[in-house]
C-alpha cells in the first residue's frame, strides 16, 4: 500500500487551491522548486498523476479525484481538532461544579468565579453553597470536584490544604458608638448586645475563640446560621458580632462599620476534594484564582485604613 506523508499531503492541496507552483510555495513559505520537486516524487511514487498541465496552471487529474477527496476530509478533519482544541480552552461543552461556604460564597467566590469565566468564558459553573457537615457526601458522591470552606474539612477519603490565612473581625451598626473607634476589644463587645452563631457549629467556634481565649463566656442575645444572617442583624442595628473578614470583603458595605479586634485572631479557608481524584484544569485554574481572591481580601484591607484614618 503506497501512502503519502503529511508534507506530501500538504503540497498536493496547496498545488490544488492555488494552481500554480509559485502560488504554492508563497502558501506554505516555501521555494517553488521544492514544491515542484515534491509533486513531481509523489506523483512517482504513488504511479498517478495528479496533475494536468493547462495553460501554465495545474488542473486535478480525473483519474486522482478520489485522492483529492481523501484530502479534504482531511483537513475538514484537522480544522474539526482545531475547533475542538479552541472549545475546550474556552470551555466549552464543558462544566465545572464546586462548592463554597456561605461565608466565602457572598463576595470571594464570585471574584473567584468571574476570574475562572475570563479564562474560559463558555464553561457553564455551578456553584453551590453548603453547610461543613455537607461537604463530605459533596465530595465523595462527586457532586462536583472540590469545596471551599472556612474550617478544615476532615475524612479518611479526603484531602484538605490550607488556601488563606485572615482574621476575625468586629462588625458593628453605622451610629454604633464603637464606630468611631480604630478598633475594639472583646472585653468591650461583651458588655454590648451580642449576635452569634450555635458554638457547636464549627464556624461558631471560630467565632468565639476570641472571647474564650481572652476568659470570657460570651451570651448572645441572637443567633444567625449563616455569616449573611448575622451581617443582617447587624446592620439592622440589632446588636455587634465578630465574624470573618471573608465575610465582608466587600470595599464598600452600608450599614454598619468593620474595626479590627485588638486581640490576636487568625482564620483559615481550606480546599477540599475527594482523595484520589484526578481535578480538572478548570478546577485547578479555579482553586488558583480562590487562593488569589483570599489572599487579596486579607492584603488589601482598604476599609482597616478607612477606620483609622478616622
Amino acid at each position: 500500500m503506497k501512502n503519502m506523508t503529511l508534507r506530501q499531503i500538504e503540497a498536493v492541496r496547496a498545488v490544488m487551491m492555488t494552481g500554480t507552483i509559485a502560488g504554492a510555495a508563497e502558501m506554505l513559505s516555501v521555494s517553488a522548486p521544492g514544491i515542484s520537486r515534491l509533486i513531481r516524487y509523489t506523483e512517482e511514487s504513488l504511479g498517478l498523476r495528479l496533475f494536468e498541465r493547462r495553460a501554465g496552471r495545474f488542473v486535478p487529474s480525473v483519474e486522482a479525484g478520489a485522492v483529492f477527496e481523501q484530502i479534504a476530509r482531511v483537513y475538514r478533519d484537522v480544522e474539526n481538532l482545531g475547533h475542538a482544541i479552541d472549545s475546550l480552552h474556552r470551555g466549552e461543552t464543558t462544566e465545572l461544579r464546586l462548592a463554597s461556604a456561605p461565608s466565602i460564597a457572598q463576595f470571594v467566590a464570585a471574584r473567584a468565579v468571574r476570574g475562572v469565566r475570563r479564562r474560559f468564558p463558555d464553561l457553564f459553573v455551578d456553584l453551590n453553597i453548603l453547610k461543613i457537615e455537607e461537604t463530605i457526601d459533596y465530595l465523595l458522591l462527586e457532586r462536583g470536584e472540590f469545596v471551599v470552606m472556612s474550617s478544615p474539612v476532615t475524612g479518611a477519603a479526603v484531602e484538605s490544604r490550607e488556601l488563606a490565612r485572615g482574621q476575625l473581625v468586629a462588625i458593628v451598626p453605622e451610629d454604633h458608638p464603637f464606630a468611631a473607634r480604630p478598633s475594639v476589644s472583646v472585653h468591650d463587645l461583651a458588655t454590648e448586645t451580642l449576635i452569634g452563631v450555635d458554638p457547636d457549629d464549627p464556624y461558631g467556634a471560630q467565632r468565639i475563640r476570641p472571647f474564650v481565649d481572652a476568659g470570657i463566656e460570651p451570651r448572645f442575645s441572637l443567633r444567625g446560621r449563616f455569616a449573611q444572617t448575622v451581617v443582617g442583624l447587624v446592620r439592622h442595628g440589632l446588636g455587634v458580632a465578630i465574624i470573618d473578614e471573608f465575610s465582608v470583603a466587600e470595599i464598600y458595605m452600608e450599614g454598619f462599620r468593620r474595626l479590627p479586634l485588638e486581640e490576636e485572631t487568625s482564620i483559615t479557608a481550606h480546599v477540599a476534594h475527594k482523595k484520589g481524584r484526578s481535578l480538572s484544569s478548570h478546577a485547578e485554574y479555579a482553586i488558583a484564582c480562590f487562593a488569589q481572591e483570599l489572599g487579596a481580601a486579607t492584603r488589601a484591607r482598604p476599609w482597616e485604613a478607612s477606620a483609622q484614618a478616622d
